[in-house]
């Protein structure tokens, strides 16, 4: 394909990185002009806008009343882990991994942790085990939405209402982009810099009563990090759920949260955000459908991720190739868009197959994936034409 066959029409935002992800249409760094700097987090002021995150991602998410929602350090990684090393160790443990961060909560869990009774189910990327099969006398582990493989559990009818285990969910790319239901959830994690577009380094972390209970209840027998502990005297630390958090957190990333939440409640609250996600996966959707080299890595539309797409290219000349070509020839078509800065960071995970890896979610606008679309056939093209 020559120049002249190069389209014409570039996406006014290149940045499709499934984390750190865009920030909302608009932003400039004037945003942050308010920010709370230079003073103490746990003066007045600063733990109201702390409490204020809090308590907007409630009301904008429908969280229950009696659920704690708590700002912890360490970004969705450090909320997981709290919940993994407080909470597991009561009961028998099932973890589910289909994707690279599933796998890593159930290498700590068997390996770090090494809990006697921990049953680790895995699917390939692109599916799912049998969620019909989780025995919910179990305390379970999964991700809602596999960040890289492109694969979200399709509901949560599958978690029992009857469960004598947790159910603790590491939803970090579906919060505020998929509906969740948090009376079948016992703990939710997530990060600011997903589909929020936020800063990274700040996870959030909401518990269920059960989960308060378990805290309350059980005493894990390992020791305890500092930046772990919930509990003080078998009580939970109420004040990390006021937004007295356990070490200082960025006021700058804070403001620019409040900025992004509020930027939510202006296109419609949670509504708006799972509609936008929702409008960009069909932009690559239809793209996809009439595509004769790519596809998308699940092959099930019912559990195809709305936020972090995974493609996979099926062209034959393609699949012939070594694992190892292939993995070079997608980094090189990845290198041709970035070059181009019509797409940037969109190569696959570095554990997944080789392909694509395209952020839909909400921050992104849909006019801008669809100006991508004719750029993949582009770059497709000259990756033929000069891959050896």
């Amino acid at each position: 394909m020559t120049d002249l066959m190069r389209p014409e029409r570039r996406p006014n935002s290149p940045l499709f990185s499934s984390g750190p992800c865009a920030k909302r249409p608009g932003w400039s760094p004037e945003t942050l002009n308010n920010a709370f700097l230079g003073r103490s987090h746990r003066a007045a002021e600063g733990k109201a806008r702390l409490k204020s995150v809090i308590d907007e991602h409630r009301a904008i998410l429908g969280i229950p009343e009696d659920y704690k929602i708590g700002i912890v350090p360490g970004s969705d990684t450090g909320a997981v882990e709290m919940a993994l090393w407080s909470l597991l160790g009561a009961r028998p443990s099932t973890i589910l991994a289909w994707e690279s961060f599933g796998s890593g909560w159930a290498t700590d869990v068997v390996k770090q942790l090494k809990l006697d009774d921990a049953e680790v189910v895995t699917a390939g990327y692109g599916e799912l085990p049998d969620l019909n099969s989780v025995d919910w006398k179990r305390d379970t582990v999964f991700t809602w939405n596999g960040t890289t493989s492109g694969v979200r559990v399709p509901n949560g009818d599958w978690i029992a209402d009857d469960r004598e285990g947790l159910a603790i969910c590491d939803a970090t790319s579906a919060v505020f982009a998929m509906d969740l239901p948090w009376e079948k959830l016992d703990v939710v994690t997530w990060s600011w810099q997903k589909v929020l577009g936020g800063e990274a380094a700040h996870g959030m972390l909401v518990l269920s009563p059960r989960a308060v209970e378990r805290l309350e209840s059980y005493t894990p027998p390992w020791p305890m990090p500092k930046v772990f502990r919930m509990t003080k005297g078998g009580k939970l630390i109420e004040g990390i759920f006021r937004g007295e958090t356990i070490n200082t957190p960025s006021m700058l990333a804070v403001e620019d949260v409040l900025d992004a939440l509020e930027w939510v409640k202006s296109i419609g609250g949670l509504e708006g955000t799972i509609n936008r996600a929702n409008a960009n996966t069909k932009v690559i959707s239809d793209f996809v459908e009439a595509s004769d080299w790519l596809d998308f890595l699940a092959d099930d539309a019912a559990i195809r991720s709305t936020t972090s797409v995974c493609l996979k290219i099926t062209d034959k000349w393609f699949t012939d190739l070594s694992d190892e070509d292939q993995a070079k020839a997608a980094k090189s078509l990845v290198s041709i868009l970035a070059k181009e800065e019509a797409a940037l960071d969109i190569g696959a995970y570095r554990d997944a197959p080789a392909g694509l890896r395209i952020w839909a979610g909400s921050t992104v606008e849909a006019d801008d994936l669809a100006a991508l679309m004719p750029w993949l056939d582009w770059g497709y093209a000259e990756l033929k034409n000069t891959f050896k």
